[in-house]
């Protein structure tokens, strides 16, 4: 009897030790590293950084000197931060993840070596520009056993996962049709730097137009939808209306992504009035349409009418932005398999991407199967 009380106390104390050990680490800010800073929305992340306690940043890589100054004046950086190559850096500093903020052509490369350290990376969407380089980063992942993560601005809106939240519930019935509109009055438009303009709208740097850069997002929620069912087809078609700006590629795209039951339809553009992401859901027992960050409008079978627009609950913490999430996934505290930034979503979003510009190339449907696993 003694000795069972022995190893009960022996226990107990090896249980509270572990949650304490556990809570250190969950507050302890994760070191994270920005590789490059030809992706504008590296702005948003330096101008929270000083407030986040869930991150610290240790280094910044950047090839461009001139660019690199510009950032440090702007921010105030302390020099020392900052390196010209990736691998020098990690050897260095050893950051916990990279923030992947050049071109998405890019990500690959920087995902590569990162992992090749035993370092996670977070990236901006998409994830990257081909099917073919979406296997090889989850190639290097899986070999290294490192999170890979797509920043989606959307991921963080309440709107949007309140959506997710009644669809999973079943709440509108089975979801027959998605709409999702994403975009702007385009890059140009809208006064993106100088050192974003020229690879966004390149092709092969960014994979396409508005069809990559606004696409992505419905794509992404398309397939959190369909609980990372491969599709089976995507038909695109595309435009360029404004062909004395945008030379190289669209800037106006429709996908239509069938699944078994449902259609997703994307509408990215950059030729919007206005700055828009929305999302339409139609099920069979309601619809529930989102209105920008966090509101919702709805409607539910047997009701007459949509209601007023009102306001989606709050995301919890360490859901509700990128650094946090990440803190959080790397904590342990989140398992990310599913999320909408999770590498397995993404893998399909990829594939949907470049299925749409094979559809638009081709003129035709383009049929799917799931990736090789």
């Amino acid at each position: 009897m003694l000795r069972l009380m022995r190893l009960s106390y022996v226990f107990a104390v090896l249980f509270f030790l572990t949650v304490a050990v556990q809570a250190q680490q969950a507050a302890t800010p994760i070191r994270v590293a920005i590789v490059g800073l030809t992706h504008g929305h590296v702005k948003g992340f330096l101008h929270n950084l000083p407030t986040s306690q869930s991150a610290k940043l240790v280094a910044i890589v950047e090839s461009d000197a001139a660019l690199a100054k510009q950032y440090r004046d702007q921010y105030k950086l302390d020099p020392a931060l900052f390196y010209t190559d990736e691998e020098t850096m990690i050897e260095k500093t050893h950051p916990d993840a990279v923030l992947g903020y050049g071109t998405i052509l890019e990500h690959r490369k920087v995902i590569e070596i990162a992992a090749k350290h035993h370092i996670n990376s977070m990236v901006e969407k998409p994830l990257t520009t081909t099917v073919e380089d979406a296997l090889a980063i989850r190639d290097a992942a899986r070999k290294n056993n490192v999170q890979v993560l797509v920043n989606y601005e959307t991921t963080w809106y309440n709107s949007n996962a309140e959506a997710l939240k009644e669809i999973q519930a079943g709440k509108l019935g089975t979801v027959r049709k998605v709409l999702v509109r994403d975009g702007h009055e385009g890059p140009k438009e809208i006064g993106v730097g100088p050192e974003w303009l020229p690879w966004i709208t390149d092709p092969k740097q960014n994979g396409a137009g508005a069809l990559f850069d606004f696409g992505c997002y419905g794509a992404d929620l398309a397939t959190v939808i369909n609980k990372g069912a491969t599709p089976q087809s995507v038909t695109a078609f595309a435009q360029t209306h404004k062909p004395d700006i945008y030379t190289r590629t669209e800037d106006d795209a429709t996908v239509i992504v069938a699944y078994p039951e449902m259609q997703a339809i994307l509408m990215p553009s950059w030729d919007w009035s206005f700055a828009v992401k929305n999302m339409e859901v139609y099920g069979n027992g309601g619809t529930m349409f989102t209105v920008g960050p966090g509101n919702i409008i709805s409607r539910y079978k047997g009701q007459k009418v949509e209601s007023a627009i009102y306001p989606a609950p709050n995301l919890p913490q360490n859901q509700s932005n990128s650094l946090d999430y990440l803190a959080a996934v790397l904590h342990h505290q989140i398992d990310p398999k599913g999320d909408l930034s999770s590498l397995e979503t993404n893998m399909v979003v990829v594939q949907i991407l470049d299925a749409a510009r094979t559809s638009i190339k081709e003129g035709k449907t383009i049929t799917l199967k799931p990736l090789p696993q």
